[in-house]
């Protein structure tokens, strides 16, 4: 498979042959989004509040670990969150559908199937967000929604947009695909109203991912620290957007590691495991969603939590309490060029 990451995040000069087609991309978002804040496409807002978080870039910035972090937050200070998001990679042949812990990833995707593990929310995935998030409200009674992955999901109503920067790796080469790794242009971050950098020295609230113990795949009950580890020659398995930081927070433990990355959402097989043989093998947890059915002694994940400061979790409170619970006479927010309408079929 062909990885662009390297025109996107280095060569420049071969970039510069696809800026055309990268142009043509810009524009058609730029009007795209115009369409919808004018009211020429519909944007439906559902019966409760919706938090989007998204990014502006191609592959992983930590939004599933920023979406954990949100849910927990939104618990914190008393909502009721449901999350909802697009379900990549599954295969499933009805949309929407709610996913469990024990939902198979290959039907409802690697990254609902973790959320829901570790959010012990209602989660509900489809390529409609209005549709599932309708589902997600009628099957728990939420009175917040959480969008994952949905910045540039412009026919599901929003009340509040939480952008996600990588820090390190920022914007590539500041082109649009396919010339570059961005969706939309920069000077869209402006419209967030909150804007996170992972890692790096943005100039919003950082977020900073913080490994957890290790978690064996064939008993999840058994747990290691990570430290038992150190000195140790493992495998290191990343299917991720940016294997090269998972590697990294490993050797930064004091692992020594032979690097093992694949694409983002692969789709692990029997072989695949086979082939690592008897070694200690330590995966992302998103992996290990995938590689459970064929786990050994040997295999382990390592979970991670995001962690904000203060400033952030005060910025987010103040945002929050202008946002309409259901059955509250407080007003929403109102977001430019957004039609308010009810619920409808289809």
């Amino acid at each position: 498979m062909f990885d662009p990451t390297p025109i996107w995040y280095g060569k420049r000069a071969v970039a510069r042959l696809l800026l055309p087609l990268s142009w043509l991309y810009c524009a058609m978002a730029r009007v795209r989004r115009w369409a919808y804040r004018r009211g020429l496409l519909r944007s439906e807002r559902l019966a409760v509040p919706v938090i989007v978080v998204g990014n502006l870039t191609v592959g992983g910035t930590g939004k599933t670990p920023l979406s954990l972090y949100l849910a927990a937050l939104l618990r914190k200070h008393g909502w009721t969150p449901a999350i909802i998001a697009r379900g990549y990679g599954g295969k499933a042949r009805v949309w929407p559908q709610r996913v469990g812990a024990n939902s198979d990833p290959d039907q409802v995707g690697d990254e609902p199937v973790l959320l829901a593990r570790r959010s012990g929310c209602t989660l509900v995935v489809g390529p409609d967000r209005v549709a599932s998030g309708r589902l997600a409200i009628e099957q728990s009674g939420c009175d917040v929604l959480l969008s994952d992955d949905g910045l540039q999901h412009y026919a599901l109503s929003r009340d509040l947009e939480i952008a996600l920067v990588d820090g390190l790796r920022g914007f590539g080469n500041g082109y649009c695909l396919p010339a570059g790794p961005l969706r939309e242009p920069v000077a869209r971050l402006s419209d967030a109203d909150l804007v996170v950098y992972k890692g790096g020295d943005g100039q919003g609230p950082a977020m900073r991912l913080l490994p957890g113990s290790l978690v064996n795949l064939a008993e999840p009950g058994i747990r290691r620290p990570l430290e038992e580890l150190r000195g140790s020659r493992v495998l290191a398995v990343a299917g991720i957007g940016d294997p090269e930081r998972f590697f990294a927070l490993l050797e930064g433990q004091g692992l020594q590691i032979e690097r093992r990355p694949f694409p983002d959402h692969h789709r692990y097989s029997r072989p695949d495991v086979a082939a690592w043989g008897d070694r200690i093998v330590v995966m992302t947890e998103k992996d290990a969603v995938k590689c459970a059915a064929f786990a050994s002694p040997h295999h382990w994940y390592l979970p991670v939590e995001a962690h904000l400061d203060a400033a952030f979790e005060a910025q987010f409170v103040s945002k929050l309490t202008g946002l309409k619970r259901p059955g509250l006479k407080r007003p929403g927010v109102k977001r430019p060029g957004v039609k308010r309408v009810g619920l409808r079929n289809g």
